[in-house]
């Protein structure tokens, strides 16, 4: 169509929308978040340290539910999210719980400290090596392979929760809290780098009847978060490894139930 016309042709305005810088926004901000953990970390301040390791948990969760509403997820962002959960959720509460109880650990505590580092950035190497593979059989039947890195932040970090809960303790004194610590981070290190099935919200199902019985739960769940934070976290964080072995139950018996029904048929 010629200019005479009165009419041209619309250039599409280069650039990048708007809608995929924010959910990129929020990760970044996640990661401010787990830097400043570490920050007051060195000052001391631990339970700034481990709320602001908390916060960038929550902006961890719903950065990807942002990316997706507005229709803005791309693997920049996919990249970006995973470079700040090995920084937030491995690096930054290594350092905490090293500054906290390892480094009064005779010779080994800042390879135990480096354990729980190293395997948050071999589980997230592992999942990006898994977005564009096609079999992903926990995937597939909406559980984990693995625990997700915040919530090995959230494990790694208990000890200090119940010394927040009940302080003073017996984690008062130096060895046992560094002995404590020391376990649960080889174990929550082992549990990141697994290949264990655990629980996602795809694999939870709820019967309609239970519908209102959970929303209160949630409702009071919040009031407690509030009232009672380390508590509250305190015993999510036992609840949560206790389901570990069942998440491991249920995966094997879906497989079973999928196995018998692939099956052929017995011949009469």
């Amino acid at each position: 169509m010629s200019p005479a016309d009165g009419e041209f042709p619309v250039k599409r305005r280069a650039g990048i929308p708007l809608r995929a810088l924010i959910p990129n926004a929020v990760t970044v901000l996640a990661l401010c978040f787990g830097l400043t953990g570490v920050r007051f970390g060195i000052a001391g301040d631990w339970e700034k340290a481990v709320a602001s390791i908390i916060v960038a948990g929550v902006l961890d969760g719903i950065d990807g539910r942002i990316a997706r509403l507005l229709k803005g997820a791309t693997r920049f962002g996919a990249e970006l999210d995973s470079l700040s959960d090995v920084t937030a959720f491995g690096v930054a509460p290594a350092l905490i719980v090293y500054l906290w109880s390892l480094q009064y650990m005779p010779g080994v505590g800042w390879v135990i400290a480096l354990a729980h580092a190293v395997t948050c950035a071999l589980r997230l190497a592992r999942f990006n090596a898994q977005i564009d593979s096609a079999p992903q059989p926990h995937k597939r039947a909406g559980y984990l392979t693995g625990i997700p890195a915040p919530v090995g932040a959230a494990l790694t970090f208990s000890p200090m929760f119940l010394s927040f809960w009940l302080e003073p303790t017996i984690l008062q004194d130096l060895t046992v809290r560094y002995t404590l610590v020391s376990v649960i981070v080889i174990v929550v290190s082992f549990l990141m780098a697994s290949s264990l099935p655990t629980y996602s919200w795809g694999s939870l199902r709820l019967r309609a009847s239970w519908r209102l019985p959970a929303l209160v739960g949630v409702g009071l769940f919040a009031g407690a978060l509030f009232s009672a934070p380390w508590m509250t976290l305190t015993i999510m964080s036992i609840a949560y490894a206790a389901s570990v072995p069942f998440a491991v139950r249920s995966y094997r018996r879906l497989k079973q139930r999928e196995a018998v029904a692939a099956e052929p048929p017995a011949a009469s």
